[in-house]
């Protein structure tokens, strides 16, 4: 009885370290800084977007007013102020000059992010914005792209993504700075909750599918290539092919659904990203969405281990800290 005790304590010990090593163990900032980088390009890009009928969408008297979404949330019309299970800047903004003030403020918060400056207040600010503008548009137009610009913002915001890769990184080097950031308990937490919530997503998505007519008999791939209004490839000649058409059909439901199990296992993780790659840039070019397969994408790469983030971005940072610094030290 007493050797059963012993291993049984002995195995909870391994299995409460493991689970403090996976999540507080200290690591290197280098995949959360190429993730601020590329997230923020992203957040800049697609709130920019908004600018060319900014009225329309964000506006108090544009396409989804905010007395019409009181109504439609059930509030009742005599409700007055924003629906408050929702939270939303924009809800308070009337005068067309005083959106175009916060929009443009918003886009310098979202670059300020891309380039790494003051980045964990602009970390904090992105992500205030980021759902500010999702909950505005819902449910008018709000989309996966949406959802992945307001997870990746929300995670960045809790560990140093500035630490490498940024304006803030160039000052620190001018100021005699360490020539190499040191590993961090939070940096490794925000990449974990990201990872994780990409395993959920995934879970989720997959079983959805489990439930689809379309999904059970094989044809999911080709209805959705077929459909006129997301076409930008032709690939209706799939229709010759029907068994290849169940194939990927049913291979995307498998990947989905065995993401959260495989994609830990360092054999196979190399094969669940590049499908994740193949999937989500197949969903960009042949359906016309190309943010947000290249933000599905960009997800995934928390999956990347520093030491290939540096293999990859190092020489590229030094390069231009050499020419902006004056030193070689790495960036």
């Amino acid at each position: 009885m007493r050797a059963l005790w012993a291993g049984m304590r002995a195995y909870v010990g391994e299995a409460w370290t493991a689970w403090n090593r996976f999540w507080f163990e200290p690591e290197d900032p280098a995949t959360l800084s190429l993730l601020r980088l590329l997230a923020g390009a992203l957040l800049l890009y697609t709130h920019f977007i908004w600018s060319f009928d900014l009225a329309g969408f964000l506006g108090f008297e544009g396409y989804l007013p905010p007395p019409y979404l009181r109504d439609l949330q059930r509030l009742g019309p005599e409700a007055s102020g924003p629906p408050w299970h929702v939270w939303s800047l924009f809800y308070w903004i009337k005068p067309a000059w005083l959106l175009w003030t916060v929009h443009l403020a918003a886009l310098a918060v979202f670059l300020l992010l891309t380039i790494g400056l003051f980045s964990r207040t602009a970390a904090v600010l992105a992500y205030l914005l980021a759902v500010s503008y999702a909950q505005r548009v819902t449910p008018g137009a709000f989309f996966g792209l949406d959802k992945i610009n307001c997870m990746l913002s929300m995670y960045l915001m809790l560990g140093p993504c500035g630490a490498r890769y940024s304006v803030d990184r160039l000052w620190s080097l001018r100021k005699g700075g360490r020539a190499d950031p040191p590993p961090t308990t939070s940096a490794n937490l925000a990449i974990r909750l990201i990872q994780v919530h990409l395993c959920v997503i995934y879970l989720f998505t997959g079983l959805a599918k489990l439930s689809g007519t379309t999904w059970q008999a094989g044809t999911a791939v080709w209805w959705a290539v077929a459909n006129y209004e997301y076409q930008s490839l032709d690939l209706t000649w799939l229709a010759g092919w029907p068994t290849l058409v169940a194939l990927l059909t049913h291979v995307t439901v498998f990947w989905e659904l065995s993401y959260c199990f495989l994609v830990w296992n360092r054999l196979a993780r190399p094969l669940v990203l590049w499908m994740a790659v193949a999937v989500h840039g197949g969903i960009a070019l042949g359906l016309g969405m190309l943010t947000f397969g290249g933000a599905m994408i960009l997800a995934n790469m928390a999956f990347l281990e520093p030491a290939t983030v540096r293999r990859w971005v190092d020489p590229i940072a030094a390069r231009i800290t050499l020419a902006l610094v004056g030193t070689d030290a790495k960036a």
